[in-house]
C-alpha cells in the first residue's frame, strides 16, 4: 500500500481541528495506517498548536510542525511538502470545506498516470468579491504555469511526492505551490468534488490578499508583464513616429509647423506615462532579485510535536 502524507497548513483553526482530525482519520482508515497527517501551525496566535500537540500525543502518525511566524499557506505548505515521508503527498485547507471523505477520489484518480490531481469544487462557496479576486488570480496563475488546468487549480490536490525533487533547492519567500508543480511535470488532471462551507469563522485570504498573490505569481515566475511592457514600449514607439511623419509632412505641404502645442504635450505624457510603467514593472523583477539575493528563507520552524522531533534527529544522525 503506498504511504499517503496528508500535508495541511493551519492558521487559527482552533474550532475545526479536532473534527477534521475525526473525518481524516476515518477517511484514511482503508490504507491500513500507511499514511501520516503533518499540519504545520502558520503562527495564528490561538490554540491551534496546543491542539496539534495533543492530537500528535493521542496518535503518532500526526506530525506537528510551528512556524516563527505567519509566512501564508503555500509557504506552509512547502515546508510541510519538504518533511512528508509518504510517496503520494495530499494537500487540502484546515477549514473542512475540502471533505477528507474526497481523498480517495484524488488518489484513483492519480492511480490513472497523472502526477498531480486537482479536486475542484462544483460550486464555491465565496462571496461576490472574493470570486473576483480568485478569477484573477487563476488567469495570473494560468499564465505563468502555461498549462489548461490552471483555471482548475485548487488547494485541495494529490501529486506524487518525487515531483519536489523539481524545486528542492528552491528558496525565495515568493512561493507558488501549483507553479512550482509545473517545474516537474505536465500530466496534470482534475475531478469535481463537493466543497463545503467554512466551519466557523471567516476566511482569512481577502480581495487584497488575493490580488497580490496574483501580482507575486505574475513578477515571481513569468516574464509576462516584461512582455507586456516591451509590447506597450514599442506600441508608443510606433505612435511617435506617426506623429512625426505627420508633422513633418504638414511642414513640407504648407510650409509651416503644425500648430497644437497641447496635443504635442499629451503625446509627450503618454511617452513619459509608458516609460514609469515599464520602470515599475522591471522594479518589480530588480526588488525580487534583491530580496532572492539576501537568501531570505520562505519558512523558519519554531517548533516540533515530539514524534516530528525524533524523526527529524534520526535524519541528522544519517
Amino acid at each position: 500500500m503506498t504511504k499517503i502524507s496528508v500535508v495541511i497548513p493551519v492558521y487559527k483553526s482552533e474550532n475545526s481541528l479536532h473534527e477534521l482530525y475525526r473525518r481524516l482519520k476515518a477517511s484514511m482508515a482503508p490504507f491500513d495506517n500507511d499514511y501520516e497527517i503533518i499540519l504545520v501551525e502558520d503562527d495564528g496566535m490561538d490554540r491551534s498548536w496546543d491542539i496539534i500537540l495533543e492530537l500528535s500525543k493521542m496518535d503518532t502518525r500526526v506530525k506537528g510542525l510551528r512556524l516563527s511566524r505567519n509566512f501564508g499557506q503555500h509557504n506552509a505548505l512547502l515546508c510541510g511538502i519538504r518533511m512528508a515521508q509518504g510517496e503520494v503527498i495530499v494537500t487540502m485547507d484546515d477549514d473542512l470545506q475540502h471533505p477528507p471523505e474526497e481523498i480517495p477520489k484524488l488518489l484513483d484518480k492519480l492511480a490513472e498516470g497523472y502526477d498531480v490531481v486537482y479536486g475542484t469544487p462544483l460550486q464555491t462557496q465565496h462571496g461576490f468579491w472574493r470570486g473576483i479576486a480568485s478569477s484573477i488570480t487563476k488567469l495570473a496563475l494560468q499564465s505563468t504555469m502555461g498549462a489548461k488546468i490552471a483555471r482548475k487549480v485548487s488547494a485541495f490536490r494529490a501529486f506524487r511526492t518525487r515531483l519536489r525533487d523539481a524545486f528542492i533547492n528552491y528558496q525565495s519567500p515568493f512561493v507558488s505551490i501549483d507553479v512550482l508543480l509545473t517545474w516537474g511535470t505536465t500530466r496534470f488532471a482534475a475531478i469535481p468534488i463537493q466543497h463545503h462551507p467554512r466551519q466557523g469563522g471567516e476566511s482569512h485570504y481577502t480581495f487584497r490578499k488575493l490580488v497580490l498573490h496574483a501580482l507575486n505569481m505574475m513578477t515571481g515566475f513569468s516574464i509576462l508583464p516584461l512582455q507586456f511592457a516591451s509590447l506597450i514600449g514599442f506600441v508608443f514607439t510606433l505612435f511617435g513616429l506617426a506623429v512625426l511623419l505627420f508633422i513633418v509632412g504638414g511642414y513640407m505641404i504648407h510650409g509651416s509647423s503644425v500648430p497644437g502645442f497641447p496635443f504635442l504635450a499629451s503625446v509627450i505624457a503618454i511617452f513619459s506615462g509608458a516609460q514609469l510603467f515599464a520602470l515599475g514593472i522591471i522594479g518589480e523583477y530588480l526588488a525580487r532579485m534583491h530580496f532572492r539575493s539576501m537568501e531570505k528563507p520562505p519558512y523558519i520552524i519554531r517548533s516540533r510535536s515530539k514524534e516530528e522531533e525524533e524523526r527529524f534527529s534520526e535524519r541528522k544522525g544519517l
